[in-house]
């Protein structure tokens, strides 16, 4: 069954016939996901600084968490927002990256990539491989470890997680620890089971996925590997993944999907689905007391894969 507290969201946004991000002016609908704070009370301790990094085409903004009493050199992750390659920002995830950091107590520096549709793809993909390289670059002045690296992300965010670790795979140069994605959108035009039950009504509908699919896009090729991760010809190699599926979303079954063609390539790979969730729950920690507890037990996985 549905979460009640979503249910009862999802309940009053339907009854006040609220416009859908997709269908307003995209600064309307920019600023309107900015407003979505539903992190409800986040307790950090730790640091917080503004940083610039390289980005594919010049210098991106990217912010740096470090948790209270953290050694000078640690793991740390490589955070990639989500918001369908087109809404979404630093601040949209800002308490999702904090409890994230304060929990696991491993730094996470997160990226600020470009969106589509000033930036179509593979700009805000290039901007992922650039940033991530830069990370490790200058990893110890940062307090990065290089050996124990992660990248995440959640929903378009990681796709981004995804494709850097097979991109950084193939340079052979930069290695990857762990990928940490969460509800990750994994293949465009999907034709899924979950994307046709779940089309309407559970926050992420099929019709918002086919506009931010034509924002990101436009005419261009949406099968490319390096967006359409579940279609990569070989995920041989690729580092240890957890991958979190929701099962009110509709992204649930291309998410299973990747979970298992990765562990057919060798590659060890934990699934975990939250069945009574909607796509976006980590951002949600202020609507559902169900959520925090799941959000806690993320941090510690990825404290646990980079120990």
């Amino acid at each position: 069954m549905l979460d009640a507290q979503f249910k009862a969201m999802l309940d009053a946004a339907k009854a006040a016939a609220q416009p859908t991000l997709d269908t307003l002016p995209l600064d309307v609908g920019r600023a309107a996901y900015r407003a979505m704070r539903f992190d409800g009370e986040v307790k950090f301790g730790g640091e917080v600084r503004e940083l610039k990094v390289d980005g594919a085409a010049g210098p991106i903004p990217a912010r740096l968490y470090t948790p209270k009493g953290a050694p000078t050199v640690g793991p740390g992750l490589i955070f990639y927002h989500g918001g369908g390659f087109v809404i979404g920002d630093l601040e949209t995830h800002d308490g999702l990256c904090r409890r994230l950091c304060e929990v696991s107590g491993v730094r996470i520096i997160a990226i600020d990539y470009r969106l589509a549709p000033e930036a179509k793809f593979p700009a805000g993909h290039d901007d992922a491989v650039a940033a991530a390289n830069w990370v490790f670059a200058h990893a110890y002045e940062i307090g990065f470890d290089p050996a124990h690296i992660a990248v995440g992300g959640d929903s378009a965010g990681g796709n981004l997680a995804a494709s850097v670790a097979i991109s950084l795979r193939d340079a052979g140069k930069n290695r990857i620890a762990f990928q940490m994605l969460l509800y990750p959108v994994v293949q465009f035009g999907a034709d899924t089971e979950s994307m046709n039950a779940l089309a309407d009504g559970y926050f992420l509908t099929k019709k918002g996925m086919d506009w931010f699919s034509a924002c990101l896009f436009g005419d261009g090729d949406k099968t490319d590997p390096r967006a359409s991760v579940l279609h990569c010809p070989s995920l041989t190699g690729l580092p240890p993944a957890l991958v979190v599926t929701a099962g009110f979303d509709p992204l649930k079954d291309e998410g299973k999907a990747y979970a298992e063609k990765l562990k057919a390539a060798g590659v060890p790979v934990e699934h975990r689905e939250y069945a009574n969730f909607i796509h976006g729950f980590y951002n949600m920690a202020g609507v559902s007391p169900a959520v925090p507890p799941v959000i806690d037990a993320t941090a510690q996985a990825l404290k646990a894969a980079l120990a």
